[in-house]
């Protein structure tokens, strides 16, 4: 068997690697692909070796790297002690972009009946923003403002909504973004960089500011700015992987105003459940699943751009050259497979 899978060799080089895949071992699943989502963010930051050395992204990212963690297919064979994924089971897991996979099946998301392949490749999307939506601790009538209306601010601006916030705040300098976030439970857009942002979320909450603020954009240099969109002992959710350091006053903007700032990556949530931490990644995922199924949330039309695999190179080029009208991206895996 043999697995057709994307690599990037060095900074901003894309190539397609043909390997040997085995069956698989006990508690794994061998998994065909059908599809895959491409993270706009953190497989930009990979593609493009634009990040501090010595940092955690550059432990992270060692070339050649293997992009992706929004795969989804389905189970051609299970090793000994699986049982409740059989063959021909649709599963989603946090494996590369590639035609053909092992992974731990205690890893793998099983996606429901009515929730599409492309729908279920945002499952690994939907857990970060998830995880950052309960380390915001959103209570019913909190305000929000969601800094970014990028991919991650679009599923956060509906999971914001669907938590009881209200008003949802979205800044973004570019109006498409904007009116897409209104469609998905955005109550107030702010066409503005974050810089000039302030006054309109003061007048929006009542001269406050925003009890919780989601910083989704990655980039350091807003970090400042959205640092003073909170109120008084709010909370800033770190939730854009920023790929560098920012300047902020800790005393005047921070320590005198109470203000909280969490990071929200991923590898805070969870790994095993307990009374006290009862949300993992894995009930994240499935819980995004079942609002999907439930037609409670929509992700289909956020996707903006199809490729296939063959054509990964294109995809990350175009991307890399401009990003902005880019929201969910698929790659087609099994137009590819060989």
């Amino acid at each position: 068997m043999h697995a057709r899978t994307v690599i990037f060799p060095e900074p901003r080089q894309v190539e397609l690697t043909e390997d040997d895949i085995s069956g698989p071992a006990e508690n794994e699943i061998l998994i065909q692909g059908a599809t895959s989502l491409i993270s706009t963010g953190t497989e930009l930051t990979a593609y493009s070796g634009d990040f501090p050395p010595n940092s955690a992204w550059s432990r992270y990212v060692r070339y050649p790297f293997h992009p992706g963690y929004s795969h989804v297919g389905r189970v051609t064979a299970a090793g000994m002690g699986v049982h409740d994924l059989g063959v021909g089971t649709r599963v989603t897991t946090w494996s590369p972009h590639t035609t053909l996979t092992r992974a731990a099946a205690n890893g793998a998301i099983p996606i429901p009946d009515g929730v599409a392949d492309e729908e279920a490749a945002f499952t690994s999307l939907g857990a970060i923003v998830l995880n950052g939506i309960r380390l915001a601790a959103i209570g019913l009538g909190d305000s929000v403002a969601i800094v970014g209306a990028g991919l991650l601010g679009q599923l956060a601006a509906s999971l914001a909504a669907l938590s009881g916030a209200r008003p949802v705040l979205v800044v973004d300098p570019a109006q498409r973004r904007l009116a897409l976030a209104e469609r998905r439970g955005a109550t107030t857009v702010i066409p503005l960089p974050v810089a000039d942002a302030g006054e309109a979320v003061r007048e929006a909450t009542g001269g406050r500011g925003a009890d919780i603020v989601l910083e989704i954009t990655g980039n350091p240099a807003v970090m400042p700015d959205a640092v003073r969109l909170a109120r008084r002992n709010g909370k800033v959710i770190v939730l854009g992987s920023p790929r560098g350091p920012s300047l902020i006053d800790l005393h005047d903007e921070v320590h005198t105003l109470g203000v909280q700032i969490i990071g929200a990556h991923i590898s805070t949530t969870p790994e095993a459940e307990t009374p006290h931490t009862p949300w993992t990644r894995r009930r994240n995922s499935l819980l995004f699943l079942d609002l999907i199924a439930e037609g409670k949330l929509s992700v289909a039309d956020l996707i903006t751009h199809r490729y296939r695999l063959a054509d990964a190179g294109d995809a990350y080029a175009s991307l890399y050259a401009d990003r902005s009208q880019a929201m969910g991206v698929v790659l087609g895996l099994e137009q590819a497979a060989p």
